[in-house]
């Protein structure tokens, strides 16, 4: 990665007080650049920070836009935020499948949309996260799986909406060593011998994508370990 390519830039990230997110707020910082971060809880450091719920979409689009004039504009934005709540069909509440939808998929696209004015002024970056179980179905996991899969194919659409105004990647994450596991049933979590990213890898492999060179757009992305289950 070109860290003199991140100096100065601004770089909005949600879901940037942990897991993914934090990491790539990291290595935003320790390049030189000024991240942003949208997210329920303030962040671990002292950066520009707006307390939102990605379920309410007009919420998300305002803080984008306020964090936006706060920082003076937007270089780029890594949609990091996402939540699951496993199970079947039948057991998962309406009201949580449906919250799995709003913050993975429908949070994605109001931040993308409050974001991509700002965004086609500097000719900036868009990084989505999806997940490799937005390229595989499994069981027990319709919600995460519709939303993943959405952000897929809402990603590659936008891509080909923007042509070069705004530069768009689709990063696709296998399991990561975060908290997202945390306070699940011990069915839903990874076993002892998983084979887990390191979230820092995963930050680098998306802020390599917003530092690629001009007329070198990296589109997709997956990183995974070589035997990640969850990769097709």
């Amino acid at each position: 990665m070109n860290d003199a390519a991140l100096a100065d830039k601004v770089v909005l990230v949600t879901g940037g007080a942990s897991g993914l997110g934090r990491a790539v707020v990291e290595r935003v910082l320790t390049a030189g650049g000024l991240p942003l971060v949208l997210d329920l809880k303030p962040p671990a450091t002292d950066v520009p920070y707006a307390a939102v719920d990605l379920v309410d979409g007009r919420a998300a689009e305002r803080a984008v836009d306020d964090l936006a004039a706060q920082a003076g504009g937007l270089d780029a934005v890594v949609t990091a935020a996402g939540i699951d709540v496993p199970g079947r069909l039948d057991a998962v509440t309406a009201a949580d499948w449906e919250r799995v939808i709003q913050v993975n998929l429908l949070g994605t696209a109001a931040v993308a949309r409050a974001a991509l004015p700002h965004l086609a002024r500097r000719r900036g970056h868009l990084v989505t996260v999806a997940s490799t179980l937005g390229l595989r179905a499994v069981s027990d996991a319709s919600a995460y799986c519709a939303a993943k899969f959405g952000v897929v194919g809402f990603t590659r659409a936008l891509a080909a909406e923007l042509g070069d105004a705004v530069r768009v990647t689709l990063l696709i994450p296998g399991g990561m060593r975060t908290s997202f596991f945390d306070g699940r049933d011990e069915q839903y979590r990874p076993g002892p011998d998983a084979l887990l990213c390191d979230p820092a890898q995963v930050a680098d492999a998306a802020l390599f994508a917003i530092t690629a060179p001009a007329g070198a757009c990296v589109r997709e992305l997956v990183v995974c370990p070589p035997v990640e289950s969850s990769y097709p």
